[in-house]
Order: C-alpha cells, then sequence, then structure tokens
C-alpha cells in the first residue's frame, strides 16, 4: 500500500510539475525612461536574456522615390559606429560579437525597425552586447563607401529576385492592396541608388529617440537590472524630436469592376502563382479573436482546412493552400493564396474564391468551431515554450497596445468565440467584390 501511495505521489507531482512548465509568466511593466516604454518577463530556466528594441521606424516612412531608406538605416547600423571613446568598424563589431557568443540582429517591417539581442545573462557578458548594441542604435557611422557597397549588394538582390515568381507577386499583390498608401511601394533598382549616406543620417535622428522606443526583455534577469539595461541601451538615444508628419489613413479596398480589382502577370514558370486578398483589421480590433479562429477552420488549419479540403482533397489542383490575416497596430490584410499548373490556375482561382465566399456568407459549422478552437487552445503552449517566442508575444502586446494579461486570457478568449461571432466578423471585414486577384504566370493571359 505504501508503495502504491508512492507512486500516485509521484503521478501527481509529475502531473503539478508538467502544468506548472506551462504557466503563464506574468509581464511587469518597467519604469519609463527617455519616453521608451519597457516590459520584462522573468524566466529562470535558463542563463540566458532576449532583448527587443522596436522603433516606430518602418518601411512607410520612406520618402517617396527612395523606397528601401528605412530598411537600409536599420540594417547598416551594424557596418560601423562612431563613439565618445572612438569607433568600431563592422569588423570590430562582428569580433566583438563572436567573442561574447552573443547575436545582434537588426531587422525592418511595414510598421517597425527592430533591433535584438540574445545573449548569456552573466552581467560581464550581458553589460558588453547591451554597450554595443547600445552604441549600434545611438551612433552608426553611416560611411560613404560602406552604404556604396551595401546599395550595390541590395541591388544584385534586387536583379535576382525580380526573375523569381514569388517576389514579382508579392510585390504587385502589395501595390494592388495597399493602392496610395505608403506600403504599396516597394524597394526597386532605382529607389535604392537614389538613396545616399546623408539620407540614412537624417532618417536616423529624425526617428531613432526614445518617444518611439519600446524594450521587451524576457530572461534571467530582475526587474532592477532589466531597467538598468534600458538605461543602458537609451542613455545616449535622445528623447524626442521634431513633429513627424501623420501617414495618411489606409482606405478601405472600396467595390470595384472586376478588371479594376484583377491582374493577370506573364511570366516565364511552369506554375502559375495566385494571391488574393483586401484590408483588414488591426490585431486590437475586438474582432479579432473570432476572425483568428474563423480563418483556421477556413485556411489556417492546413490539412483540416476548408481551402485545403476544396482545393487539394477534392480536386487536386494544388500542393498547398493558405489563407490569414496579418494585423498590425494601425491596420492589416487577409490574404489567401496557392500555386498550381498553368493550365488549371482559372479553375483553381475558382475554386479558391468560390469556398471563400461561401465561408463569408455562411461561416463554419459547430463541429468545425469545436475543433478549430481545441486545436488553437491544446497548441497554445507551443507558442510561448522557449524565450523568443515569449519575447515574440511581449513585443506583440507592447506594440499593439494591448492588455499586460492578453498571455493569460488569450485561451479563455479563444474559446468564448461563438459561429455568430464568426460570421459576422467575416461578413462584416471581407467581401467578393472587394478582393483584389493577382495571378502570375497562368499560359495564354496578357496583363490588364
Amino acid at each position: 500500500m505504501d508503495s502504491l501511495k508512492k507512486y500516485l505521489f509521484t503521478i501527481l507531482l509529475s502531473f503539478g510539475l508538467f502544468n506548472s512548465a506551462f504557466a503563464i509568466l506574468p509581464i511587469e511593466k518597467l519604469d519609463t525612461y527617455k519616453g521608451a516604454r519597457g516590459y520584462l518577463v522573468q524566466t529562470q530556466t535558463l542563463p540566458m536574456i532576449d532583448i527587443e528594441v522596436s522603433i516606430d521606424a518602418g518601411d512607410r516612412y520612406d520618402p517617396v522615390g527612395k523606397s528601401g531608406l528605412a530598411d537600409m538605416a536599420a540594417g547598416l547600423m551594424q557596418y560601423g559606429v562612431r563613439g565618445d571613446k572612438g569607433s568600431l568598424s563592422e569588423a570590430q563589431i562582428a569580433d566583438e560579437i563572436a567573442d561574447l557568443g552573443a547575436n545582434i540582429g537588426l531587422s525592418v517591417s511595414g510598421e517597425r525597425a527592430t533591433l535584438r539581442i540574445r545573449s548569456l545573462s552573466r552581467k560581464d557578458l550581458r553589460d558588453r552586447a547591451v554597450q554595443l548594441a547600445a552604441a549600434m542604435l545611438s551612433a552608426p557611422a553611416y560611411e560613404s563607401n560602406i552604404v556604396e557597397r551595401e546599395k550595390q549588394r541590395t541591388i544584385t538582390n534586387l536583379r535576382e529576385a525580380e526573375t523569381k515568381p514569388d517576389f514579382v507577386l508579392s510585390r504587385r499583390f502589395m501595390k494592388l492592396i495597399y493602392g496610395d498608401y505608403p506600403l504599396a511601394n516597394s524597394p526597386t533598382v532605382k529607389s535604392v541608388g537614389a538613396v545616399s549616406a546623408a539620407d540614412l543620417s537624417q532618417f536616423h535622428k529624425q526617428f531613432y529617440r526614445g518617444d518611439r522606443m519600446i524594450i521587451s526583455i524576457v530572461g534571467d534577469v530582475d526587474r532592477t537590472q532589466a531597467n538598468e539595461i534600458i538605461h543602458a541601451l537609451l542613455q545616449k538615444i535622445p528623447q524626442s524630436g521634431p513633429a513627424i508628419a501623420r501617414l495618411p489613413e489606409l482606405q478601405r479596398s472600396p467595390v470595384e469592376p472586376l478588371a479594376q480589382r484583377e491582374i493577370r502577370i506573364p511570366f516565364d514558370s511552369q506554375q502559375a502563382h495566385i494571391a488574393m486578398g483586401m484590408t483588414a483589421v488591426s490585431r486590437s480590433n475586438p474582432d479579432y479573436f473570432p476572425l483568428l479562429v474563423g480563418n483556421y477552420i477556413l485556411g489556417g488549419g492546413g490539412f483540416v482546412s476548408r481551402l485545403m479540403n476544396e482545393v487539394r482533397e477534392k480536386r487536386g489542383l494544388a500542393y498547398s493552400v493558405f489563407s490569414y490575416f496579418a494585423p498590425g497596430k494601425e491596420n492589416g490584410i487577409f490574404q489567401a493564396g496557392l500555386q498550381t499548373k498553368s493550365d488549371q490556375a482559372a479553375q483553381a482561382l475558382e475554386v479558391m474564391s468560390s469556398t471563400i465566399g461561401q465561408f463569408i456568407a455562411d461561416g463554419p459549422n459547430s463541429t468545425e468551431l469545436l475543433a478549430a478552437k481545441s486545436n488553437l487552445i491544446n497548441g497554445y503552449p507551443l507558442r510561448i515554450d522557449n524565450n523568443r517566442k515569449l519575447l515574440d508575444n511581449v513585443s506583440s502586446i507592447a506594440w499593439n497596445d494591448l492588455p499586460l494579461d492578453t498571455m493569460e486570457i488569450w485561451t479563455k478568449q479563444v474559446e468564448a468565440v461563438t459561429l455568430e461571432q464568426v460570421k459576422a466578423a467575416f461578413q462584416k471585414y471581407l467581401a467578393m467584390d472587394r478582393m483584389k486577384i493577382v495571378v502570375l504566370g497562368a499560359k495564354n493571359q496578357q496583363a490588364k
């Protein structure tokens, strides 16, 4: 009997430990410094720290005729800095990162630029990594010879990309979706060639300041240490600067004749590439969760989605077909897409369109809704099972001004979604007569 009790106790203990591994760790709001907001999730499972600095300096701020400027302003920060204690070349920066065993990376999306740091949490190594990132963030050199070298590298990559159907499709699709909004413009050989070292310095001076930054930290540090990190990162960053012109509002896709919302692009490709979509909702929109759950059923659930069943399983028109919502802070898009044989493009487009149209009209059934919510809820621990994924979530919550308990209540919000909410949300934000369509590579088609 004693051995049975011990066995049961071990099982219960293991169950408790298993559950605790997926406990949602709280997000702490840190002290504001230089106008920047800071957030922390403390984890002690590994002696590591992950940091992200989000800067409101994305592609949407590229000047007319200089698309690619925001991307270069961030990317070239790792190719040399000028500081009070001397300058660092790109080789010295690379050597220091390697010596630390750290990662420091920069990237740019439509809305924001991000600088990410991953380091051991040991104070001496952590401090060196933060100091290096702070120098890159506050005093990039933008030396003319390096700027010209990187411009030529970017131009070479663009010319190569222009031979790839996915790149051409994406560029034309974004232009069709966004119209006159700044995100419609993609870098070109001409626009990158027009960027100068002075442009980069001016862009950095204008946008890289404390009141446009959010810092998210996940890892083996406490609140005091996290605040110290923020101070070190932003010590030489100005708090504010001149007023920045407001971006135009993104207009909802209007109802247009088919000829104005569908383009067909001849392309030397064995496959036809099809994209369909329209403007949609921001992440903070109250209908986000009904759209999330509904799209899992429509095209986001892989082999269990309606689009996959209709396009692949029933008709064999494509290996894969998808749909998703990409919500941002201020706006977002809905997109669906597939690749198929060129001579099947018309049929594949018709099946994809009719499937989406029927879903908008009728919504899901109760069995589909239950399965979707179950999959999303049961899969949620995999979205937060390491520091990098936690950082992604914390950063998204902070950037989109969501409640700090968003991770804690996420599964409850999914569970609360009803059939009526899904149907109402899809009918409110999507309509087939406002969908933009790009078909690239189909045989015997001429551009419209």
